[in-house]
């Protein structure tokens, strides 16, 4: 790295903590005041508003860091052509690129973190956050893990649980309706228990029909006092999934989906989240290079109430778009990947359509 990647990284980091700062201070104020009347209501102990405002902190900051990138490079960039550096820069032989690489590579990384951020470190956040405001101020009681009257696909066959009982690793009143590729019942198995047992479940005090393919009309009865069966489930499936979007990383909400969509379910509007938690990562890089050429287009006028308003304008104009087409995805309007991309792809082009009216 040479002195004027140094410089351009100082300049720009000084800018980019500084907003990162403002606009979290921002988030938690409006949401301090949206929330200290519940806390209020519920005669909380303050030491419950520092931990659950402290919790929400990752979250917050995953939120703002792309209008902080924004920002910092609209304001670098600007602040060097207001002091004529930039044309001193360019004077010398150097390139608008090679000027912003430094910039461009920091909004790459700054992606990486927050995708990994995302998998990591704000879902376990998120399940904090709300525990604190559910359980300890709300006073609402903590998921029970049992489930009654579960229904769900394994192949061709519909299950029914009467109860599940994930802590105990048992299932109470199981019974199985087996069905050939018509959909016609071929088999019904009851069971009274079922206990988990070396990766397989162990069915107890079993009943056994058969069905005539043509009429329906019972064929046959067997009793069995135990029986092993590969349902495709572990207790851990039945535990209730009290979780959030916001609480799952991007693992566990796609085998969540696959999960569903197994069962039967339609998972549309988990798949437009998960489309979208990989995108939005991505916005980093997107307002980098976006910010280039508002930067050079207001030239010796970014001040910094120009480069407040122009990264807050643009920032809520992505995120507005981004929200509207996730709307379009949960209704089916637009495929998933589609709903979850479609803001990087369309801010993408105008930043690439902006930068090439610049250098012309």
């Amino acid at each position: 790295m040479n002195c004027l990647d140094r410089y351009i990284l100082t300049t720009f980091s000084r800018i980019f903590l500084l907003s990162t700062a403002a606009f979290s201070g921002l988030y938690l104020l409006v949401d301090f005041f949206e929330k200290v009347d519940n806390f209020l209501e519920n005669d909380a102990a303050p030491l419950l508003y520092v931990l659950y405002f402290t919790s929400k902190l990752p979250l917050i900051i995953t939120q703002v860091l792309p209008l902080a990138i924004l920002m910092g490079v609209f304001m670098t960039l600007g602040g060097f052509s207001r002091t004529s550096e930039l044309t001193a820069m360019r004077a010398g032989g150097l390139s608008l690129w090679r000027i912003a690489a430094p910039l461009l590579i920091v909004s790459v990384g700054m992606s990486i973190f927050l995708l990994l951020a995302s998998e990591f470190i704000v879902p376990a956040s998120a399940r904090t956050m709300s525990q604190i405001y559910d359980v300890e101020v709300k006073g609402k009681p903590e998921a029970n893990l049992r489930r009654e009257n579960v229904w769900f696909r394994e192949g061709s066959d519909i299950v029914h649980v009467r109860l599940a009982l994930p802590e105990n690793r048992s299932l109470k009143g199981i019974t199985i309706y087996r069905t050939d590729d018509a959909f016609r019942l071929t088999s019904r198995l009851d069971a009274l228990e079922a206990v988990y047992v070396n990766e397989q479940w162990l069915f107890q005090q079993v009943s056994e029909r058969h069905f005539a393919l043509t009429t329906g009309e019972p064929t046959g009865l067997q009793l069995h006092g135990e029986m092993l069966f590969s349902l495709g489930k572990t207790p851990d499936d039945f535990a209730v999934p009290s979780e959030k979007n916001l609480e799952l990383g991007i693992r566990e909400l796609s085998e969540m989906i696959d999960r569903l969509r197994a069962e039967g379910y339609n998972a549309t509007r988990y798949r437009v989240d998960l489309q979208a938690r990989m995108a939005t990562p991505f916005a980093c890089i997107i307002l980098a290079f976006l910010g280039i050429p508002f930067a050079l287009q207001k030239g010796r006028g970014a001040s910094l109430a120009m480069g407040i308003t122009v990264s807050v304008a643009i920032g809520f104009s992505y995120f507005i778009l981004q929200s509207m087409l996730q709307a379009l995805g949960y209704s089916s309007v637009l495929p998933p990947a589609v709903a979850g991309w479609s803001a990087n792809l369309l801010f993408g082009l105008l930043s690439l359509w902006l930068l090439l009216s610049v250098r012309e």
